[in-house]
């Protein structure tokens, strides 16, 4: 199995610089559509607001952070995982362990991240609404996802 050696831990403080350079590695390919300048701006919020008042995972391979999903009760704020480390199951594991601690998760994605929109559809998730914009009322499209325990 690809992911053996991949190990799930809470957030830890001294995570925050790699888990922001991992988040802003992924959005940069994910969400190109939102704009650079755009994202380094959300990273300060990324840095100061979300990762230090989430329920964050950080899942490991080889002692080193390749991957977190930060939750609000059982909304999923952010799954993102490293470039590097994509295809190697580790999105999945994230998910299987935030919908163990939770019974069941939310999200929201952009329509527009076909990957990710697929990603999730995969997982089992299912639609349950889309608004035209996002938290910022710029028309980016967003869908919200439901995924129960089966």
């Amino acid at each position: 199995m690809k992911n053996m050696d991949v190990m799930i831990r809470a957030y830890r403080a001294a995570d925050m610089e790699e888990l922001s350079a991992i988040w802003f590695e992924a959005s940069i390919t994910a969400h190109a559509f939102v704009g650079e300048a755009r994202l380094r701006e959300q990273r300060v919020l990324i840095e100061t607001v979300y990762l230090p008042n989430a329920e964050t995972w950080v899942a490991t391979r080889g002692g080193e952070p390749a991957g977190f999903v930060s939750l609000l009760d059982d909304f999923i704020g952010g799954l993102f995982v490293s470039p590097r480390h994509q295809g190697a199951g580790i999105g999945r594991l994230l998910v299987s362990h935030a919908l163990r601690l939770k019974g069941q998760l939310r999200l929201e994605v952009y329509t527009a991240n076909a990957q990710a929109y697929a990603f999730y559809e995969k997982l089992g998730f299912e639609e349950q609404t889309r608004r035209p914009e996002d938290d910022e009322g710029l028309p980016f499209e967003n869908a919200q996802m439901l995924l129960r325990q089966r």
